[in-house]
């Protein structure tokens, strides 16, 4: 395939470079401008002090560790790796790529677990992604758990190898890490591109194209793989678009809530609903992690407040008159609602409006929310719905580090315990220790628990072995519209009450058997 950008070009971008990125450039530029001046007078100084930006902005910007001796490897950043490559290839007739990887919910990792949890998260998965590659391969971490990834030239790269590295990193990425006492199981998303799928084969348009695979990949996930293909288009420019229509989806109803059932391990019996937030578009639903983030950075997460609880309890009313029996409806409630004064007049008039008692309604924050927040407004609006006749839901218990003061505080009726802990319980012990010793705090405290993410028989047993009062996930039923979610509750009244099959056995000193 000819090649639109010449080794030439390539060259020029590394010479100029090596001009502008050292500590010579900060000695030279001054004296060159007034060189200008008195050699040409203005004239001459106008072109240089409008030509230097214009050189520097083709070297790709003033380098911002002037002054260091980094490593090296470390010191080429990815454009100028892949520039590299890229140069060797055409030299020699050899082909390369670039894959970019993004850590599944990494965002959640670090809400969750805090900061530091996340770095050595990152810091584990880097490690195991060198082990897989190459001598010759670079791995450029990127941050926000994310990495680049770019191959060094071989004589043949065609696109099933291709995909069969991406597996075998995403394979690396899957083997379980130990993180506090608890086993995390993590996935990956990654985008790739082949130099040879591009007419302009250097680094910016590879970067772009790698991140529009990723976008893609990311838009699929957990654990999507995506090449890259002519016509996609990355985030970027996504952006701006993505912001009007989320605001426009929020205003006509196209984002609204979904219903999981939250079920009894005692009786069987349905013990209340969550809702979940879901983008319709079409025939597609756009996963709550494409959207959200976006909506936390563009302010609109009070919007979308409103239009939970308003849509939730609205289903809550109309499950009442069709006879059905739903104790109450879970609403997360996320940090910027809770610092709004008027948050709790809100609620009121809300439960109003559908003639629902405050008891029908939990109000659940996350317990990174509770271990954080010095926030006097948080703190009172909590109480406030509390004493209202809510109850409080803490929200992926075990993930954000709160005291049992800090349960007390926020007043906390029932503890939600994060799927992390209950993925793989019925054959990890280290796992049921960890749920063992939660379920045992919340008894001391007279607490309710709830295990999130359940998906097998097994283990919802072993939930109701330990004593965990209540379950939710996908093993029990998915989030449903609210006109399936009442046709699923009058089928599930009808039925006799799923008790968990009490097989997986444990060790009496971890838990107690409940059957």
């Amino acid at each position: 395939m000819m090649r639109l950008f010449s080794p030439a070009m390539v060259q020029l971008r590394q010479a100029l470079r090596a001009l502008v990125a050292g500590p010579q450039a900060l000695a030279f530029l001054p004296a060159l401008v007034l060189a200008a001046f008195w050699i040409g007078g203005e004239g001459w100084l106008v072109a240089v002090a409008l030509g230097l930006p214009a050189v520097m902005a083709l070297n790709g910007g003033l380098p911002l560790n002037i002054g260091t001796t980094p490593d090296k490897r470390q010191a080429l950043g990815l454009e100028e790796t892949l520039d590299q490559n890229l140069l060797q290839c055409d030299r020699r007739k050899q082909r390369c790529g670039l894959y970019l990887l993004s850590i599944d919910s990494f965002h959640q990792l670090n809400t969750h677990h805090g900061l530091s949890a996340a770095e050595r998260i990152e810091a584990w998965v880097g490690d195991r992604l060198s082990q897989t590659l190459r001598p010759g391969d670079r791995l450029l971490p990127q941050g926000d758990g994310r990495f680049a990834i770019v191959l060094a030239p071989v004589a043949k790269l065609d696109l099933e190898s291709a995909i069969q590295l991406a597996r075998r990193l995403q394979t690396a990425v899957e083997e379980p890490v130990a993180l506090d006492g608890a086993t995390l199981y993590l996935s990956c998303c990654i985008g790739f591109v082949l130099d040879r799928q591009l007419t302009m084969p250097y680094g910016p348009p590879m970067i772009e194209a790698a991140q529009a695979a990723l976008d893609e990949a990311m838009h699929n996930a957990p654990a999507a793989i995506r090449a890259y293909a002519p016509g996609m288009t990355s985030r970027t420019h996504r952006h701006a678009d993505q912001v009007n229509e989320l605001i426009e989806a929020l205003e006509n109803g196209a984002i609204h809530p979904w219903f999981q059932p939250q079920i009894s391990t005692d009786t069987g019996a349905l013990s209340g609903m969550e809702a979940l937030a879901r983008w319709k578009q079409g025939t597609h639903t756009v996963p709550p992690s494409d959207f959200l983030p976006l909506m936390e950075e563009n302010g609109l997460m009070e919007r979308l407040g409103d239009v939970m609880l308003t849509r939730s309890l609205m289903a809550l009313a109309s499950w009442d008159e069709a006879g059905l029996t739903v104790p109450c409806v879970g609403v997360n409630f996320s940090t910027a609602e809770l610092r709004n004064p008027k948050l709790v007049d809100k609620v009121v008039w809300t439960l109003d409006r559908f003639n629902l008692q405050p008891e029908r309604l939990a109000v659940e924050i996350l317990e990174s929310v509770v271990a954080s927040s010095p926030d006097d407004v948080v703190v009172q609006n909590v109480a406030r719905l509390s004493n209202l006749g809510c109850a409080i839901d803490l929200d992926d218990f075990g993930t954000g580090n709160a005291s049992i003061t800090a349960l007390r505080r926020f007043d906390v009726n029932r503890i939600k315990i994060d799927r992390s802990f209950v993925t793989n319980l019925d054959r990890d012990p280290s796992q049921q220790r960890m749920v063992a010793a939660i379920l045992s705090m919340a008894e001391q405290l007279d607490l309710d628990s709830l295990a999130e993410g359940v998906e097998t028989p097994g283990e919802h047993s072993m939930l109701a072995q330990l004593g965990c009062r209540h379950v939710q996930g996908f093993g029990l039923a998915r989030p449903m519209p609210a006109a399936k979610a009442q046709e699923w509750l009058r089928n599930y009244e009808r039925q006799d009450k799923p008790m968990p099959s009490l097989t997986p056995k444990i060790d009496r000193q971890i838990g107690r058997n409940t059957g």
